[in-house]
């Protein structure tokens, strides 16, 4: 059974951290790419960042350039997403996608249906 499993989401206030984890069992994870993604209230689902299959390539949002950073344990079949200098317009419910077809974090990496599975989703709230 496939599963993706998003943690680490919290209240946090404006310029503070948070760090998500994203579990994955059901596939091969180390043979996936994942994407991370997010969607505010009213507003459509969008790309954060992606991570190659080996870690190798990383690709990122204007909107979160600089102040995030993702990676992954192919042992630990997670993958993680550092949130540094949150902004209120960060507030979101955040979801990690794995991508199972190359290329990976491509120039399309940002297309949600390029992803195969998704987890839940983990809410962050960034405000004072």
């Amino acid at each position: 059974q496939v599963q993706l499993v998003e943690s680490g989401g919290d209240l946090v206030q404006p310029g503070g951290s948070l760090r998500l984890s994203c579990v994955v069992s059901g596939f091969r994870f180390g043979y996936s790419a994942i994407g991370w993604f997010r969607q505010a209230p009213g507003k459509e689902r969008e790309g954060a960042s992606c991570i190659s299959t080996s870690g190798g390539l990383t690709k990122y949002a204007d909107s979160v350039k600089g102040r995030f950073t993702i990676s992954r344990d192919n042992v630990k079949n997670t993958a993680y997403l550092e949130m540094n200098s949150l902004k209120p317009e960060d507030t979101a419910v955040y979801y990690c996608a794995a991508d199972l077809r190359p290329p990976f974090c491509g120039e399309g990496w940002h297309n949600s249906t390029y992803y195969n599975y998704w987890g839940r989703g983990t809410p962050v709230t960034v405000s004072p």
